[in-house]
């Protein structure tokens, strides 16, 4: 379909949050919910880089310190959070870390950031979610989850740790919840929207992050010059997130359509059968439960 930003619908009195909003996607999303009246609370690791990036917004920013990597700070953000809340876009994340590394709760860190970090965060904002008039939850996820497996409840363990396969899981992770998110909400006949996208692939500094594939000098130094060259913009690779943020139809997928789902115009995007496994996402929903202490009332 032909989507870009200025599709948007006015998003006046509407707050969002946006994870990892200082850099790459985030930061485009972020910047295109601002423009259309959003207020937009930037969720970042990195306080200073989101005061960066917010100054190149037009509209009404507040920046927030999160670490997604650690389930206190996770439980800071939300209990630091007053009033309804419109929009909550679980973006930020990370890639590929050459060696097995842990966040401080001991979980896998991509298994710990990219799922359950975003987990408990909308477990833990989902009050301040039903208090708005048409809440929507966007999990932002990767055609990398084509290579997650039924494994993806084991949670990425040390023994024999891949980067590669390691990542598909916890992107596999991510459309999982989005999906289990929306049947549980629909079965509550509960008002929450979830949907799910992917932005294909895209320059952004999720490369070059050291905390993961970036952990490699020579990866770090290559990619701002050469991404560029060969990948689409990162604010092409925000389209499916600001789609499915807005306009995407409950419980869809988004992603680009093109070269293998890595850009072009956006439309329905690709599942692979395990995403598409009921079980398996009962059974992973319950062990996320478990690890963070987190549940949803709907």
């Amino acid at each position: 379909m032909s989507f870009t930003p200025a599709d948007l619908p006015d998003l006046t009195g509407k707050v969002a949050v946006v994870t990892g909003a200082n850099s790459g996607i985030g930061v485009h999303t972020a910047r295109e919910l601002s423009r259309h009246g959003a207020k937009v609370v930037l969720a970042v690791r990195d306080t200073a880089a989101g005061d960066k990036a917010a100054t190149s917004m037009p509209g009404d920013t507040v920046v927030e310190q999160l670490d997604l990597a650690s389930q206190a700070s996770v439980r800071e953000f939300a209990e630091r959070w007053d009033g309804p809340l419109d929009l909550l876009v679980n973006n930020a994340g990370v890639m590929r870390p050459p060696k097995y590394r842990e966040t401080e709760d001991g979980h896998e860190l991509m298994f710990g950031t990219n799922h359950l970090g975003h987990f408990a965060l909308t477990g833990r904002l989902l009050p301040a979610l039903l208090a708005a008039p048409a809440p929507r939850v966007v999990t932002v996820a990767s055609i990398a989850h084509l290579g997650g497996s039924a494994r993806v409840i084991e949670g990425n363990p040390e023994e024999g740790y891949e980067p590669e396969k390691s990542y598909c899981q916890s992107k596999l992770a991510n459309v999982l919840f989005a999906r289990e998110l929306h049947q549980r909400a629909t079965a509550a006949g509960s008002r929450l929207v979830s949907t799910g996208a992917h932005p294909g692939v895209s320059a952004t500094g999720l490369v070059s992050d050291p905390n993961g594939m970036g952990a490699n000098p020579l990866v770090r130094w290559v990619t701002p010059f050469l991404l560029p060259v060969i990948l689409q913009s990162a604010a092409a690779g925000a389209n499916p997130s600001l789609y499915a943020a807005t306009l995407g139809e409950p419980g869809s997928y988004t992603g680009p359509q093109r070269m293998g789902e890595s850009r072009g115009p956006i439309g329905p995007a690709k599942l692979n059968r395990h995403a598409l496994d009921e079980d398996l996402a009962a059974k992973l929903w319950e062990l996320s439960e478990q690890k963070t202490g987190v549940t949803f009332a709907l």
